[in-house]
């Protein structure tokens, strides 16, 4: 298969269960693809209506879900030396369709051979050259996935209002985009997000390459855009660890990655002496680009292994030519 910059690949699920049977099929795309690759998983388990879906009890599914295939695209992407291909994953209820501008500027459209037709596709993705993958079939004949949006004696929300978070997001990559999506799947009206201002970033390695806060902040808002388009994003400088947690008293929920769980306790501490109620905080795991889950005790040794912008950096400086 020829190389093709942009591409958008569509899979079908029964269910929110991890889709190993999708990895010879991720792997191929993401072999095909030089430039962008967007996957939608779509599903009508993904619906945004409150009524129908409780996006919070799905949590621990859904990362699954998003860690396994960014794992699969990114080791792809990675062992073809391809480090720097924009790897995005949207979770999409076909019924409540697609914005207009969904596929402009792609070359070509995937789809999984055997999937139902996904309705309610604007022009831009109609008109494109179509190519058909193969799944495993033998991993999925074997498949027994019963994941669905069940009631449960949780009394938590479905969503929250407000949801906030914070990250350099430097050369946005798979981590990143795992904790945004996290983020915006559990938010039903908007987002704050926290990008670290440059002045706290003077120290990091190969800073000559660091993105500047203004591009960080505008391919952070682009992504979140593209995941879910209906909900308010607020981003804005992050001085401190607190940023608008600090004194928002609209801010209902915190995600936070595994590593920089020591903030969520400066912040509750902080929300705790202005008279704040503390918000509820969500986990999300650290993932390398072999591995969807690192449980490392030794934090230098998570920091050393884990999918991160300081690799990225790294890696653009012993490539430079």
């Amino acid at each position: 298969m020829s190389s093709i910059k942009r591409t958008v690949l569509f899979a079908h699920l029964q269910d929110i269960g991890v889709p190993h049977h999708l990895g010879p099929a991720i792997a191929s795309v993401t072999a095909a693809t030089t430039e962008a690759l967007v996957i939608v998983l779509a599903s009508q388990l993904f619906r945004t209506a409150e009524s129908t879906s409780n996006h919070v009890q799905q949590w621990d599914h859904v990362q699954r879900l998003l860690t396994y295939v960014y794992v699969k695209a990114t080791k792809a992407a990675q062992d073809l030396g391809k480090v720097l291909l924009d790897i995005s994953i949207v979770l999409k209820d076909p019924s409540e369709g697609f914005p207009n501008n969904f596929g402009n500027g792609m070359d070509m459209c995937f789809r999984i051979q055997g999937d139902p037709p996904v309705p309610h596709l604007p022009d831009s993705i109609e008109t494109l050259p179509q190519v058909f993958v193969v799944p495993d079939k033998a991993i999925e004949a074997h498949l027994q996935h019963s994941v669905c949006a069940t009631p449960s004696c949780d009394t938590s929300p479905s969503s929250y209002p407000v949801v906030a978070l914070g990250g350099t997001f430097d050369h946005l990559h798979a981590g990143h985009k795992i904790l945004l999506s996290m983020a915006a799947w559990i938010a039903s009206t908007k987002v704050i997000i926290g990008v670290t201002d440059d002045e706290l970033l003077k120290n990091k390695s190969n800073k000559n390459v660091l993105e500047s806060m203004a591009v960080r902040m505008e391919r952070t808002r682009s992504f979140l855009q593209l995941f879910r388009p209906e909900l308010e994003y607020e981003i804005v400088p992050l001085r401190d660890v607190y940023g608008p947690t600090g004194w928002d008293p609209n801010v209902q929920a915190l995600v936070v990655s595994m590593e920089t769980l020591p903030g969520a306790a400066s912040i509750d501490s902080k929300r705790s002496a202005e008279s704040l109620p503390p918000l509820r905080t969500f986990v999300i795991d650290v993932i390398s680009s072999e591995s969807e889950k690192l449980d490392h005790e030794d934090m230098e040794m998570l920091k050393q292994t884990k999918l991160s912008s300081t690799f990225i950096r790294d890696w653009i400086v012993k490539n430079a030519v």
